[in-house]
Parts: C-alpha cells; sequence; structure tokens
C-alpha cells in the first residue's frame, strides 16, 4: 500500500482546502492507498504556529500594507534568505514525522512544507517523491526554494510554468492542472430547489456577496457596497456570506433591517453551502483568494474584486482582470457605476461567464491525484 503525506498551513484557508480536496479524492478513488494530512506549522511547535497565524490575521486585518510590504520583500533579499534559513532548521522537527510515516509521496500546498521537505531530500534524509501544488494566481519565489529536489509542481494557468520555467525550473516538472477544487462544484444542482431552501425566488438575478470572512477587511467600505446593493439594485436579491465574524454578520443585518429589504436578501454566518449558492447566482462579489476565485471559475461566475489583501491578493486580483473575468472594484470608483457597468451589460456578462469558464479547471484534483498516483 502507498502512504501520501500531505503537509498544509493554516495561513489562510486555500492551502487547507486544498489538501482536503487531494485527500478527499485519493480516500474516494484509491483502494490501495493510504492518506494522512498534517498542518506542518502546528506539528512543528504549536506556540510558533499560533504566534504566527495569529500575526498573519492581525496584520492582514489592520495593516494590510505591511502585509505586502513582507510578501514582496520575501521574494528576496535579506527576508527571503532568513525565511528559507528559518524552514530548514524547522525540517529537522517536520523529519521525525516523515521517518515515522515512511511516505511514499509528500504533497505540500504551502512553500514551507515544500522547502523543509526538498531540504530533507538534498541532505538525503528522505527519498519520498516530492510534489508541489500552488495555490494562487501568481508565482512567489519561496515555492521554488529547493526545486531541483522537487518531482512535480502543479500550477493554476500557463502563465506561471512561464514563469517557472524563467527560474529555472524544468519543464517537465510543471503541469498546468489548476488549483485543487471540492468535487461538490462538480455536481449538477437543482436550481430552483436550492433557491427555495434558501426562500429566494426564481424571478431575480442573486449576487453572492462574500463579506471578508473573519479578516472583516474594509469593513466600512465591505458595508458600504451591500447598502449600495440594496439601495440601487432592486431587481436582484443578494446572499451576503459573512464568514466567521460575528460583527459583520451583525453590521450586515442592521443595513437589511434599515433598508426593509428582508425580503430579497439573506445574511448568512460561515456556510458549508458555497458550491449550491454559486449554482444559482449570476455574480460574485469578492476577495480574491485562490480558494474563492477557483470555485467562481468553475461555476463560470463573473467576479468584482473587493478588498484584496496586498500581496498575493492583489497580483490575483491582477492576473484576472487581465483575463476579462473580473472587475476589481478599486476605491477610486463608483460602486454604484461599477456595479451596473456589469449587471446591465449581458453581453460582458455573458463574455466574462465564457472567459470564467475557460479559465478554469474542474478536474484539477483529478488530474493531481492520477498523475501523482498512475504516473501519468
Amino acid at each position: 500500500m502507498k502512504k501520501v503525506l500531505i503537509f498544509y498551513a493554516s495561513y489562510g484557508g486555500g492551502h487547507l482546502s486544498a489538501a482536503k480536496s487531494i485527500k478527499n479524492y485519493i480516500d474516494s478513488n484509491y483502494s490501495n492507498v493510504e492518506t494522512n494530512m498534517v498542518d506542518c506549522m502546528l506539528y512543528i511547535n504549536k506556540f510558533i504556529n499560533k504566534i504566527t497565524t495569529l500575526a498573519y490575521k492581525k496584520i492582514a486585518q489592520k495593516t494590510p500594507w505591511i502585509w505586502g510590504k513582507i510578501y514582496h520583500c520575501s521574494k528576496k533579499g535579506i527576508m527571503s534568505r532568513f525565511s528559507s534559513f528559518s524552514n530548514r532548521h524547522m525540517a529537522s522537527k517536520l523529519n521525525k514525522l516523515i521517518q515515522e510515516y515512511n511516505p511514499d509521496l509528500i504533497i505540500s500546498t504551502h512553500p514551507f512544507s515544500s522547502q523543509m521537505c526538498s531540504f530533507l531530500k538534498k541532505q538525503n534524509k528522505l527519498n519520498a517523491v516530492l510534489a508541489t501544488v500552488m495555490t494562487d494566481f501568481a508565482i512567489h519565489t519561496q515555492w521554488i526554494v529547493g526545486h531541483e529536489n522537487t518531482e512535480y509542481f502543479f500550477v493554476a494557468h500557463d502563465g506561471m510554468k512561464t514563469e517557472l520555467e524563467k527560474s529555472g525550473v524544468l519543464s517537465s516538472k510543471i503541469y498546468v492542472t489548476g488549483i485543487p477544487l471540492s468535487e461538490r462544484f462538480l455536481i449538477n444542482y437543482d436550481k430552483k430547489e436550492i433557491l427555495n431552501s434558501f426562500d429566494l425566488t426564481v424571478n431575480k438575478s442573486t449576487v453572492l456577496f462574500f463579506g471578508g470572512g473573519e479578516f472583516g477587511l474594509g469593513k466600512a467600505y465591505t458595508s458600504k457596497i451591500l447598502e449600495v446593493l440594496i439601495k440601487n439594485f432592486p431587481d436582484i436579491q443578494v446572499v451576503a456570506i459573512s464568514g466567521k465574524n460575528p460583527k459583520m454578520k451583525k453590521e450586515f443585518e442592521n443595513i437589511v433591517n434599515k433598508c426593509h429589504s428582508q425580503n430579497r436578501v439573506r445574511v448568512l454566518p460561515f456556510t458549508d453551502k458555497v458550491p449550491e449558492l454559486m449554482s444559482i447566482s449570476s455574480l460574485v462579489i469578492t476577495k480574491p483568494g485562490g480558494l474563492t476565485t477557483t470555485e467562481s471559475l468553475a461555476s463560470g461566475l463573473p467576479m468584482i474584486i473587493i478588498n484584496p489583501i496586498p500581496g498575493q491578493e492583489e497580483e490575483n486580483a491582477e492576473f484576472l482582470e487581465s483575463k476579462n473575468v473580473a472587475i476589481w472594484l478599486k476605491n477610486n470608483l463608483d460602486i454604484t457605476d461599477t456595479i451596473s457597468m456589469v449587471l446591465s451589460d449581458n453581453k460582458k456578462m455573458n463574455l466574462m461567464r465564457q472567459n470564467a469558464k475557460l479559465l478554469s479547471k474542474i478536474n484539477s484534483t483529478k488530474n493531481i491525484c492520477n498523475i501523482l498516483l498512475n504516473n501519468k
């Protein structure tokens, strides 16, 4: 029986989601493969993991421009070298788990574990095949530290493959599969049934609005967008998701009550019904995290992008705009005019839908697993 070790880290939800999708697919489709999914930073040191994940959340929430500086500075120079040095130091602790589990294949959905494993392989401390699964739409150099010792790289689009090749990664190692996606996005849902389950009408277009989750990024601006949607677009209905943020949920509910729009706005906390909700939606308004972006593309949905965290999310936003699947609602743009420009132009909406479907790779998880486990 083959053993597969899947590493992720809890800096944002995309790395975990990608790891879960891969594990679920393997467990459901390969009876001769055993999987183990591990948060690499939590395993190495619970205290360091708690401090670093908290720092990430607080910086991204309170001073996102600082996170942007950290992101770009860690691509090269002293900060980049320090990050790589830290990962080499922590690799010895991760090696304890690797030696105990003795995997045939290690899949990393975060650059920290990818670096650690490549260092251990360089030191001849492990023999497993190494695979790196990138979970954004732009390359960061931390993903490819030690690439000589990694056999597989999985990326979201052809442009990332070109960038990796320019950075010295062998073309034969790079696979343009897309970011891992839950199989639930492959289901053909009964739209009328879903609409009824959320007490929504079939006679109005539905806008799915993600309010920033636990970070609550740009709370005042996010609240303003929801109010504009309700007041200026009476012919649409809105599903507003506040995520793991009770303050945002309360703010959304206050807006709905103030606007007397309970009949066409649903406010939800964190929900596992995103595939179903996307199946009934015409448009998504969201931060451009790798996970939500991948899900929106797979659902063929145009996007209006709000509040990207400087760094990887801004790079995602730039890529999505360049492919004409999204409009980045920057602070200098009028909210009403921008939303109206998208909603009122059927030709533009249809083009964005077509582009989303062309860019999406709905069989990403299946293809990644088949390449790794069937050596195809």
